[in-house]
């Protein structure tokens, strides 16, 4: 069996043509494959990350052959904002994609970007294109998919899914392919009977051994240690388990399948936990993911200081491709990165955004990082209301349980009337908690933060800086 070379982007990527350059192929002349997989609303909580909460070996043996991100930040965490990133490489104040497709938000604004987006470029040239899960994109139709098997979405039978991966590889016969892989945990149950958990234990008998509300604490970044928060917790671990045995199986399907050691691994989750203060905030939580990139033959296995976001995924692919990545790209290939080059340059800061999730949460806002300090930066005069509470977390609530001098009040204080500024060090404050805005022992690293935001929404073209166009957007989607 003559094996196609295979990149395996487990994050959501993007390629171009180009005639200036040759595709990337096997020592059979074949070209590779990719593979993009996403967990939905995963965050660092797996042991290559330091959470030992629950075992991860599958994604743990990933990690071991793969360059492993310290810091990676996905554009927005919120779920259809981010995979608009992954797929075309640029933020979605660019895209258009403000906030979730089902509220009514899609590319809309600059429709023509979903034409340079991963699929469509590949599609043009020869790929067998498809996804299996959520796309969540808006237009989903616009997409150049030969398969979308939306059997997925919402779907915690991983078993399934593999299969349809394995079904995916069989019908692209002698084309190369890319397949966008997402697995919906640990996202939260959609509408659910009262009483029902937000999060399933046990799915078809996985994972096998799930654990229980006393074998977790709160979460370091709400401080808010119930019952109720225990138990919501716990059964996000379980869902991350099954995470965990999907990307397993299906890179078991890929090594049976002759690929594997020619294929490019990419994996992340599309945003953080579906907790307050993490998916849909600017805060680590919400906008910090996990980003395994496994290259074989070319990327060198190892834990990298670089900073790192979701549009770099198309690029990556781009290049990977041997195809010319188009002008509206704003990310930057991995290869050097993940090669260690030495003479190779980076990006000193990290940014990541959020307009709104669904259409009463319009509040946008920035945030920069240069990988120790962090600014958080809310644009004035905007229309619309910030998240207290997401997917039902009920912690917002539980916090009132709590003596009045516990140290989890103003946190939430904050979520309900968010200051314009806020700038941690991230050091000594990982789970931000002290706001350093407006001291004065900081205020050299404020200007500068603030600087390097304003170069990068000037470079990005970020159309938000005017307040007539965000009023205009939050009049336009808000209720």
């Amino acid at each position: 069996m003559v094996l196609r070379a295979a990149l395996i982007l487990v994050l959501a990527t993007g390629m171009l043509p180009s005639p200036y350059l040759l595709p990337v192929t096997g020592d059979d002349g074949e070209r590779m494959n990719i593979l993009l997989i996403t967990a939905d609303d995963l965050g660092l909580q797996l042991n290559c990350y330091g959470d030992n909460t629950v075992a991860t070996p599958h994604l743990d043996a990933l990690a071991q052959r793969s360059v492993r991100f310290e810091t990676a930040y996905v554009a927005q965490a919120s779920c259809s904002s981010s995979r608009s990133a992954m797929l075309t490489g640029t933020y979605p104040h660019t895209n258009g994609q403000y906030g979730l497709a089902n509220a009514g938000v899609g590319f809309h604004v600059r429709p023509e970007i979903i034409q340079q987006s991963i699929p469509n470029v590949l599609k043009r040239h020869g790929y067998y294109t498809g996804v299996i899960g959520k796309l969540h994109v808006d237009p989903e139709q616009e997409f150049a998919l030969d398969v979308h098997t939306k059997e997925g979405f919402g779907s915690r039978d991983v078993v399934r899914q593999v299969a349809l991966a394995k079904d995916f590889w069989r019908e692209s016969s002698d084309q190369p392919w890319f397949l966008m892989f997402n697995v919906f945990d640990p996202h939260v149950m959609g509408k659910r009977p009262p009483g029902q958990p937000a999060f399933p234990d046990v799915v078809k008998g996985i994972p096998a051994d799930p654990i229980a509300p006393d074998d977790v604490t709160a979460w370091p970044w709400q401080d808010v240690d119930t019952p109720v928060t225990r138990k919501r917790i716990a059964g996000y671990y379980n869902c991350v388990q099954r995470v965990d045995a999907a990307v397993g199986r299906l890179l078991k399907s890929l090594d049976n399948s002759g690929q594997r050691e020619r294929t490019l691994v990419i994996f992340l989750g599309d945003h953080g936990p579906p907790f307050s203060r993490g998916k849909t905030t600017c805060y680590e939580a919400g906008l910090r993911v996990p980003f395994l990139l496994d290259w074989p033959g070319l990327s060198d296995a190892h834990m990298s200081p670089k900073l790192v976001s979701a549009v770099d995924i198309a690029p990556t692919v781009f290049d990977a491709a041997g195809v010319e990545t188009p002008a509206i790209v704003q990310g930057n290939s991995l290869r050097a990165v993940a090669q260690r080059h030495p003479t190779s340059t980076w990006r000193d800061t990290l940014v990541g955004e959020f307009h709104f999730h669904g259409a009463s949460s319009f509040y946008p806002t920035r945030a920069i990082t240069d990988g120790r300090y962090k600014l958080i930066y809310r644009l004035p005069g905007s229309i619309g209301n910030a998240i207290v509470s997401v997917d039902g977390d009920p912690s917002n609530r539980e916090v009132a349980k709590l003596p009045s001098d516990h140290p989890a009040h103003p946190l939430y204080q904050k979520l309900r009337e968010p200051p314009p500024l806020e700038l941690f060090d991230l050091a000594s404050d990982p789970h931000e908690l002290v706001n350093l805005a407006g001291d004065s022992a900081a205020a050299d690293i404020e200007t500068r933060l603030k600087a390097a935001l304003e170069s990068w929404q000037e470079s990005t073209d970020d159309p938000f800086r005017d307040a007539a166009f965000r009023n205009a957007v939050g009049r336009k989607f808000t209720k």
